[in-house]
């Protein structure tokens, strides 16, 4: 039940952001991100072994994320985002210690693992802590300067691969890399957490609502596109407040939780929808970061100006973390508006094939991490029950399963016509998906002004 309440106590809610933001930014300042590409190359790893270890790091993700989720539902999450630096750390240490394909694979294998057991838990603690504070409007904005504070991570670690490798080599840098994993720890176990009280389980599946349309038995080839559509931030869900019944279904156990979060999603067009919505939205850009850097040398610069680059690029999803508070106020044509600016920006940059194109680059990076901000905060807002964690794993299982697909896509496109139209035609998704939103007819319900007004249901 999210509280309306009229004073928020702040003091709990700045230890919960502090403790969240100090999480973010020590999980991701990783001195190995800038440098492992590099770091595998110098190994001996061709760039075809390479490729492969991306898609078992996609893999392991796949396979740990949703089993992770449901355990994040039913043990405590604090402990989850504890024991996920821990799995993280030991694969970087693997790295320097044994560097070989092998233990580059096994290193990925638990960092996909890592990855796993925070996804889904983090969102689902922070909304479940904002709500019981009676702040759960807050969350895109605070979702959003979490990832900020992780982007800060990563330009940090940018900043510093280079002299801890120039001093101490790949050793120190994966010394301090396990550093900052150890730190993200005693970070995490300062996390509130308040779990509800078990009370009478719900029917896992219980008759639609009225007003929640139930989907033909036949298949459509149309039904995704509209489907990711419907999920648009703006749009009050049809079915009433969803977090009226959260986290009240009991204690189903790890089976039954997550028995309850795929019925969710399979059953609720709404929660699907929106499951789809940051699937489609978080897998495209997630895939083409990692060929900025082959972006940025087909430009024609030297290789030291490169980190330069994509400094930029970082910039700009900085921003548009931080501007979390303001796309709020988005309606489904403003969404719209907003996915095409990432279709623009990401294309357009890299179709000039200059330096200066990637400043276009940096606004449509910053607008996909705005896009994938809002659109996670309106799953929160749609999920209903104890499987929170489980539902939010199933939509990052599902941008896992989109990256592979993409980073295949580029992969042969690259070969053919090269990085720059490659990697215009991967950001082709969001002009489809910001058309769709555009010219399809608006639902028979009142339109929210802001996730937090979804939140809260049909006033």
């Amino acid at each position: 039940m999210i509280h309306l309440a009229s004073r928020v106590p702040d003091p709990a809610v700045r230890r919960l952001t502090a403790t969240l933001y100090g999480y973010a930014f020590l999980s991701d300042l990783v001195l190995l991100y800038p440098l492992y590409v590099v770091f595998f190359a110098d190994t001996g790893l061709s760039v075809g072994q390479i490729s492969s270890l991306f898609v078992i790091w996609s893999a392991a993700g796949i396979l740990f994320e949703v089993p992770s989720g449901a355990w994040a539902d039913v043990v405590s999450r604090r402990l989850l985002l504890c024991l996920a630096p821990l799995v993280t750390a030991a694969g970087f240490a693997l790295w320097v210690l044994l560097p070989s394909y092998p233990a580059f694979a096994v290193g990925f294998l638990l960092w996909g693992a890592g990855g796993a057991l925070v996804s889904g838990a983090l969102e689902a603690l922070v909304w479940t802590e904002l709500d019981r504070l009676g702040a759960v409007g807050r969350y895109a904005r605070v979702l959003g300067r979490a990832r900020t504070a992780g982007v800060l991570g990563v330009v940090v670690s940018g900043v510093l691969a280079g002299p801890v490798l120039a001093g101490g080599g790949y050793p120190a840098v994966g010394a301090a890399s396990v550093l900052a994993c150890l730190l993200a720890t005693i970070v995490a176990a300062r996390f509130p957490e308040h779990r509800p009280p078990a009370a009478a389980p719900a029917l896992v599946n219980a008759p639609v609502p009225a007003g929640v349309p139930v989907p033909a038995s036949g298949h459509d080839p149309t039904a995704a596109v509209r489907s990711v559509a419907a999920a648009t931030p703006g749009d009050r869900e049809p079915d009433g407040n969803p977090s009226a019944a959260a986290d009240d279904e009991g204690d189903l156990g790890w089976w039954g939780t997550l028995r309850a979060g795929v019925t969710q999603v399979r059953t609720r067009p709404p929660v699907r929808s929106a499951v789809l919505l940051v699937a489609v939205v978080a897998a495209d850009w997630g895939a083409l970061d990692e060929y900025a850097p082959l972006l940025a040398l087909d430009t024609g610069v030297r290789a030291e100006v490169v980190p330069m680059l994509l400094l930029l690029l970082w910039a700009g999803v900085t921003v548009g973390g931080l501007l979390a508070a303001v796309g709020e106020r988005l309606d489904r044509r403003g969404y719209a508006a907003l996915l095409g600016l990432v279709g623009v920006g990401l294309a357009g940059g890299a179709l000039t094939g200059r330096p200066a194109g990637f400043v276009l680059l940096a606004l449509g990076f910053g607008a996909a991490q705005l896009a994938t901000v809002l659109a996670d905060a309106r799953l929160q807002a749609r999920i209903t029950g104890t499987s929170r964690a489980t539902v939010t794993s199933l939509a990052g299982m599902a941008t896992d399963l989109l990256i592979i697909g993409t980073y295949a896509g580029y992969g042969l496109l690259a070969t053919v016509v090269g990085n720059a139209v490659a990697f215009a035609v991967t950001a082709g998704p969001y002009l489809v998906v910001g058309l769709v939103l555009l010219t399809r007819r608006r639902p028979a319900v009142v339109p929210a002004s802001s996730t937090a007004a979804a939140a809260r249901g049909p006033q």
